[in-house]
């Protein structure tokens, strides 16, 4: 596989003419750096466009304060997209405590500072600017999670939805491959972005005025929500139950006299069309300009996604509203292809770091496909037990570990992506194929918290099947003559979660003798119903008052037991951290 600078999409002009083109359809616009690797958002969408016979420019990480560096490719056809990158611009600059990142994994040496807070609206402004009249499209998992009004946990505030302050013609949500090809289409036939799934537009105020809205679910108002707390509960409800793409309808929510209009979700990817976008071809590298590695590639550079979308629905997540809840799975034919490739690099040293996407076993699953699911509103597939319409092939993801492992050069396959522990424990060859072969001494799993309110709220499976499935892993790990470990996570400082709460886990860590590797302090990511709690202070599915931990210093609190870590009292004054 080719790694040379003109087998990437161009940067800059050089680049544009050693492809022999005068200029660019489509420029893209990334809060990452540009690393051309299908888990880079900005590169699938690139290479989507480009396999439709576009020409597409990135710009990664410009200098958001100067129109200029926006210039170097000209102005491009069609449109420009923008992304802030594969996460939240805030998520990746600050921590849950509200400070400074030291390091940014999506960015050249992990350098922080490298994109501006709120990327997605900066981004499209400068583009306002370097391009007059250019349509600008918003994409990536910021513009999915901020399309409709939303609490802003950095800031501490209520904002409105991300096309508000952005001005931008259109946002594209979700995984975007469908939409964004619909929109380039359209802008060469000159035809209207009306009606495409899986966007979002604010209308202007006389379209407003004058559209009927009686086909649409009418969302609680900017205005309702910043004067009623619990309206950001009724809006996440209300939203959770319109996210099937084959029923859903659209969404309307009023910004003052300007109407947000939001079509239903695109329909995921078959099988055959996820393996094509999956085996365009992506360079799997940094682009050549990237002098220092990219952390996050390094991470996930031997890794290979299999399977799309989580049926989970944990309120904590943000993927049911970005990936979905419809599952899609790649063929083992083209995941067998991509190891192969991968296997013939010369930097290949023999391991295959993962096979797995948002959820490793839930790999061959399918849903969406019966008559009730495509009519289904509930949230998760899994909770509070496992739907009987997802169909679950049990066979699936062990036959594909057994090919991928069989690949020649291929010495070590291991999973580290999420596991549905109340699936894994109804498939017991799964977990026995798991401990035999494709743990690396610690096999990550997440039971969250061990308290029933707590879990009930996170929809989390719970201590019993979590103590089960450790029971079930910790049998099969003796019977193949390994020494090997659960790696729990939890989160302190969910909605409803106090030092009351949190004894049933600090309780059982002491019992076990467990100490924890990693806590993950919550943080309220936008659009979720876990983000609705915390602001309104109110359980998700009762609307009744729940305890919130606000204070950075009882935040910290919490989070330091589980680590077992107690921060000590000074004789002269308040504990470290404390506020006087």
């Amino acid at each position: 596989m080719s790694r040379s600078g003109s087998s990437f999409l161009p940067t800059t002009a050089a680049e544009m003419q050693a492809r022999g083109w005068d200029g660019l359809d489509v420029l893209l616009i990334s809060g990452d750096a540009y690393v051309d690797h299908p888990s880079f958002a900005a590169a699938v969408i690139g290479r989507v466009l480009e396999a439709d016979g576009l020409r597409v420019g990135i710009v990664a990480q410009p200098d958001w304060t100067d129109p200029k560096a926006l210039l170097a490719m000209g102005r491009p056809r069609l449109f420009c997209g923008v992304t802030a990158g594969n996460l939240d611009s805030m998520l990746a600059a600050y921590t849950a405590a509200r400070r400074k990142r030291r390091e940014d994994a999506y960015s050249e040496g992990g350098e922080p500072g490298k994109r501006p807070n709120m990327a997605t609206v900066v981004y499209a402004q400068l583009a306002r600017r370097a391009f007059p009249d250019l349509p600008v499209v918003l994409g990536g998992i910021e513009a999915s999670l901020r399309r409709t009004v939303h609490y802003d946990y950095w800031q501490d505030k209520l904002r409105p939805s991300v096309l508000l302050d952005s001005k931008a013609d259109l946002l594209v949500y979700g995984m975007g491959e469908r939409a964004v090809l619909e929109v380039a289409r359209r802008l060469a036939a000159g035809r209207t972005l009306e009606g495409i799934p899986g966007t979002a537009r604010l209308l202007g105020g006389r379209e407003s005025a004058e559209r009927d809205f009686h086909e649409g679910v009418l969302l609680p108002s900017y205005e309702e929500c910043l004067a009623d707390k619990a309206q950001l509960i009724y809006l996440a409800r209300l939203t959770e139950r319109e996210q099937n793409p084959f029923s859903g309808k659209p969404l309307v929510q009023m910004h003052g006299a300007r109407a947000l209009w939001i079509e239903p979700p695109a329909e995921p990817l078959d099988t055959a069309g996820f393996d094509r976008i999956y085996e365009l071809p992506f360079q799997n590298a940094p682009h050549p300009s990237c002098r220092r590695p990219v952390p996050a590639f390094e991470m996930i550079r031997g890794s290979v996604t299999v399977v799309r979308g989580c049926g989970g629905g944990c309120t904590f997540c943000g993927l049911g509203f970005h990936q979905g809840r419809f599952l899609s799975s790649r063929s083992e034919a083209s995941v067998v292809r991509e190891v192969e490739a991968m296997a013939g690099q010369m930097d290949f040293r023999g391991t295959v770091t993962d096979l797995g996407g948002p959820t490793a076993n839930l790999y061959g699953c399918v849903n969406g496909i019966s008559e009730a699911c495509r009519k289904c509103k509930r949230p998760s597939c899994l909770h509070p037990a496992v739907c009987p319409n997802l169909g679950i092939d049990p066979k699936a993801p062990v036959r594909l570990m057994r090919k991928v492992r069989g690949i020649d050069k291929v010495k070590h396959l291991f999973i580290q992506s999420g596991i549905r522990m109340e699936l894994a424990l109804d498939n017991p060859a799964y977990v026995r194929e798991l401990a035999m072969h494709h743990v690396s001494g610690h096999l990550k799993v997440a039971p969250e918290h061990l308290h029933p309110d707590v879990v009930k709220r996170m929809r989390k499976p719970g201590a019993a099947v979590f103590e089960a499935f450790r029971k079930l892993f910790e049998r099969f790990s003796r019977e193949a003559g390994k020494e090997q470990y659960l790696v729990p996570y939890f989160i302190s400082n969910f909605p409803g979660s106090t030092k009351e709460e949190m004894k049933v886990v600090e309780r059982y860590l002491r019992d076990e003798q467990w100490k924890l590797q990693q806590v993950q302090d919550f943080i309220p990511l936008p659009m979720t119903p876990a983000a609705a709690m915390y602001y309104s202070g109110l359980d998700y599915e009762t609307g009744k008052p729940i305890p919130v931990v606000r204070g950075l210093a009882e935040r910290r609190a919490q989070s330091d037991r589980l680590k077992g870590r107690k921060r000590p009292r000074r004789k002269d004054g308040p504990r470290p951290g404390s506020s006087m």
